[in-house]
């Protein structure tokens, strides 16, 4: 009788957790299956959702099917993709929201934390499912078409890409785009924040610097039409965006015992700790890693940096599988970003390496951007190839 395989969990399927499971299926031994475990039915792009919060007819496309997350596979049909929930994490297990194969709990042998960060809508989905986030989408662009001013507040890039969008899609509307601080994308070097400045002033996207707004205890509701600094200040709008904030997603992680007070969590910014190595930090756990945005790591959070990460990962958990130490550190690079500034500029910008002696960024400008952000590729490279629009639907 052949032994049962064992489990190596992936929890979340953005574009982190998908990296690490490609990954983890080149290399895994034919004992291992991966058990991919993401709540929501589709992949989320999210890098294409400020676009589509603002332009119409596109929003479909962003929520593309699992049904390929194993098809460039050898041996495809061992893995799985658990639509579910994880309620809890333990040492050995984790507890789902729903019965999978006839229960809620899921043994491993190792385990990855993917899970990401969670925005406040337009960012992130409050639903699960694709036709209730389409429809999300379909009722936001009514308010931003009926709208004759529109605020987006945080500077970040889900701001600024969502506020040159508005301005270039509706030259009419008075768009504003407030931030706490003076400098625009403070992680990057100043180029960064001149460029987004004189981009906003060509397309009239007001300004408004330097002091933070007053929240409301549960955000920024969805008819709130006013909002008040910490200066003062008072702005009102017919649209109020919210664009601030991560919330790392790491409620689950309360089954775990750490070992010493904050060795999970560091409790300053909320993010699970975790070793070059990307190992839990606390050591009762050698067997449990954390990548990408979830992780406190030291790297800046973008897609590309994680699927780096990703890589590294699968290396030192196949290492430990042969019964080896995991010695692959990971590499923390300068920050870097592909940023949209309206439907067709962008440009590619990377801070400085101080350690190869750089003293200014890289910036490549480009005016090849698509309404749709180039979606088709997406699609293929989740194993997709779309010959029909009406795929898009799927």
């Amino acid at each position: 009788m052949a032994a049962a395989l064992k489990n190596v969990i992936v929890v979340g399927g953005s574009y982190v957790g998908m990296a690490t499971t490609k990954e983890l299926a080149s290399i895994l031994p034919a004992t291992h299956r991966i058990l991919l475990v993401e709540p929501h039915s589709h992949f989320h792009h999210l890098f294409a959702f400020p676009r589509f919060a603002v332009l119409p007819s596109h929003e479909h496309k962003a929520f593309i099917p699992y049904t390929s997350t194993f098809s460039s596979v050898q041996s495809p049909v061992q893995h799985a993709v658990v639509t579910a929930r994880v309620e809890s994490l333990r040492a050995d297990s984790i507890l789902l929201d729903r019965e999978w194969q006839g229960s809620r709990e899921i043994p491993f042998d190792y385990l990855v934390v993917a899970s990401g960060t969670k925005l406040q809508a337009p960012g992130s989905m409050t639903e699960d499912d694709k036709l209730s986030s389409v429809r999300y989408f379909q009722a936001y662009q009514k308010r931003i078409t009926n709208a004759k001013s529109v605020i987006i507040v945080g500077g970040g890039a889900v701001g600024v890409q969502m506020a040159t969008d508005a301005k270039e899609l509706y030259p009419e509307k008075d768009v504003t785009l407030v931030h706490s601080r003076q400098k625009l994308m403070p992680l990057y070097h100043e180029q960064l924040d001149r460029i987004i400045k004189d981009r906003c002033e060509e397309l009239g996207v007001n300004l408004v610097l330097g002091s933070r707004v007053v929240m409301p205890a549960g955000g920024i509701g969805a008819d709130q039409t006013s909002i008040e600094l910490q200066n003062g200040t008072k702005l009102s709008a017919d649209v109020i965006v919210p664009a601030v904030g991560q919330t790392p997603n790491t409620q689950f992680l309360s089954g775990l015992a750490p070992s010493s007070q904050d060795s999970l969590v560091n409790p300053a910014n909320g993010f699970i700790r975790v070793k070059p190595t990307l190992q839990l930090a606390d050591p009762k756990y050698p067997n449990i890693f954390a990548v990408g945005d979830v992780a406190d790591s030291g790297a800046h959070k973008a897609a590309r940096p994680g699927g780096a990460q990703a890589a590294v990962l699968a290396r030192n958990l196949v290492a430990m599988i042969e019964g080896k130490e995991p010695s692959e550190n990971i590499v923390v690079s300068p920050p870097a970003i592909h940023l949209s500034l309206g439907l067709t500029k962008n440009l590619v910008f990377r801070n400085p390496n101080p350690a190869e002696g750089q003293t200014e960024p890289m910036i490549k400008h480009r005016d090849d951007g698509k309404r749709d952000m180039g979606i088709e590729g997406v699609w293929e490279r989740r194993g997709i190839n779309v010959t029909d629009p009406a795929q898009y639907h799927l």
